[in-house]
Order: C-alpha cells, then sequence, then structure tokens
C-alpha cells in the first residue's frame, strides 16, 4: 500500500510519493457494531464503493470477506459515443494486426460490434485481467496482456509482428488520454482509435443517498472520472477528509491533480491490489 499526498513529486518503483508542505442506487450493509447502527467507539471501517452499476460486486464481496462494512453509490454511468455505431462496419471493412482494449467498458462496447459484424476473426490485447474478464466465455481468445496493467507497460511491450501489417484498433473512452496510441504510433504501428463511449457523473443522485456516502470512512476509485464525479457532487469537506483508495496509479494521478492528499494505491492494479490499499 502506498500513500500519496501533493507536491514535490518524485517516481519510485512507479509509485508516486509526495511531501505535503503544510436514491441512486445506494446500497449499506452493516453489522451490529458497524457505524451505520451504532455509536459504540470500537466499530468496523466503512468503505464507499462507486463504480458504475453493477460492477461493484467483486469489491464488495472482498470487503464481506475482511470484515468491512460499505456503501455502494455509483458515481458515474457509461453512454454509448457515435463511433460504436462505426465499429461493426470497420471491423468488417479492415483487417488489423491487434485490436486493444483497455478497459471492461471498453471491452463490453467492443462485443457488441464484433458481434454484429459478425465475429470476424481478431487478435485481441488486454491491458488487464479486469479487461479479460469482460471476454469470457465470448470465444475470443486473449492474445497479449501487459506485465503492468497501464500504457506505460502496454505500448512498448505490445508485440509487432511479422507479416499482418501493422493496424492496430482501439475501441476506448472519449475521455481515455492519447498515451496509449502516442506510444504504439511511435514504434511504428498505424492506430484507428474509435471513441466508442465514454463515461460521466450519473444524471440523478439522491441527496439523502450522497449525505449517507459522505459519512464513509474511505472512498474506493476505479477510474479518473469516478474521482472527477466525487469531486464535483460531494460536499468539498468530505472530499478533502476522506482518504481515497484507488485501483491504480492512473486514478491515483487524478486525486493528486485535485490537491487532494491522503491517497493509497497498488502497484499492480486490479481488485486484490485494491484491497490492500484499503
Amino acid at each position: 500500500m502506498f500513500r500519496c499526498s501533493r507536491t514535490s513529486q518524485a517516481t519510485v518503483r512507479g509509485v508516486i510519493r509526495t511531501e505535503r508542505p503544510g436514491s441512486n442506487g445506494l446500497r449499506v450493509h452493516a453489522s451490529v457494531g458497524s457505524r451505520v447502527n451504532s455509536s459504540n467507539s470500537a466499530r468496523r471501517q466503512t468503505i464507499l464503493v462507486t463504480r458504475e452499476q453493477g460492477k461493484n460486486g467483486k469489491l464488495i464481496r472482498e470487503l464481506q470477506s475482511a470484515n468491512l462494512d460499505w456503501i455502494e453509490l455509483p458515481l458515474i454511468e457509461s453512454v454509448r459515443r457515435a463511433d460504436s455505431e462505426k465499429l461493426p462496419q470497420v471491423l468488417v471493412d479492415r483487417r488489423f494486426q491487434w485490436v486493444v482494449l483497455t478497459s471492461p467498458e471498453a471491452a463490453t462496447v467492443f462485443l457488441d460490434g464484433w458481434r454484429s459484424a459478425g465475429q470476424p476473426k481478431v487478435s485481441v490485447a488486454v491491458v488487464g485481467a479486469g479487461t479479460g474478464e469482460a471476454l469470457r466465455g465470448t470465444g475470443l481468445e486473449i492474445g497479449f496482456t501487459p506485465s503492468k496493467a497501464n500504457a506505460e507497460a502496454f505500448a512498448p511491450e505490445l508485440p509487432m509482428r511479422e507479416g499482418c501489417g501493422r493496424a492496430v484498433l482501439y475501441p476506448a473512452s472519449a475521455r481515455a488520454s492519447t498515451q496509449l496510441q502516442d506510444g504504439l504510433e511511435q514504434r511504428g504501428f498505424q492506430v484507428e482509435r474509435l471513441n466508442t463511449y465514454s463515461t460521466v457523473p450519473v444524471s440523478s443522485l439522491d441527496s439523502d443517498a450522497l449525505r449517507a456516502a459522505e459519512g464513509a470512512d474511505l472512498i474506493t476509485i476505479g477510474s479518473p472520472s469516478a474521482m472527477k464525479a466525487w469531486a464535483q457532487l460531494a460536499d468539498p469537506r468530505a472530499v478533502r477528509r476522506m482518504p481515497i483508495a484507488c485501483i491504480g496509479s492512473t486514478s491515483a494521478k487524478a486525486a493528486l491533480s485535485l490537491g487532494l492528499t491522503e491517497v493509497y494505491f497498488p502497484e499492480e492494479p486490479g481488485i486484490e491490489g485494491w484491497m490492500e490499499a484499503i
């Protein structure tokens, strides 16, 4: 587990270290002695989970196994973009050395387009286990996963295979940075990026649910979009007070960019490392 705070940044083994100068889907789980239903001073911690609706199950199960209470309040939702409608025809018209997928949602949107295109043969590279899990049982085989689940590892490690051309299809969030495609293009790949979806703050959020969430002991953040949504939606005092456990360094950097100081994240993104950060 690594703690990050703001200013004088240095990177050590991929970990940011700094020195500080000076009613939308709310679900609550608590047991006797927890903060939700007891005023006892000796209480279990309550963790706020914030991923999109339907994507918090694994983390919640881990929290339950660790005897932690939790509140679920999805802060973001996905919306399809116009490029998602182009995807089937692109798959019919072109052949790609790789299709690169960097999130479970990107994989889900890609699968819809791939099926509409008649399930053509493609070679898929995924950023990590969570994205690969979204492809399970689909008939698609994963041809490559980088040593670390981030663009810094993905771009230089993606194999360039002989006789397969240099075209790479990158169905991505409109909010994703250009780091991966820039790194691939610098190596000679020809990247076709399609912004097939985007993540936005939830369209409606019950004020009572938000106030309950602001009383949690720690918030979990699974993406920069969720971090930004929390900062926009929550009381600034709660945002500053609550420690943040991020799934990986990308989300942690988003928290730091907002001036927040108590930020934790694992070196290896994923549920197991996330729990260590919590």
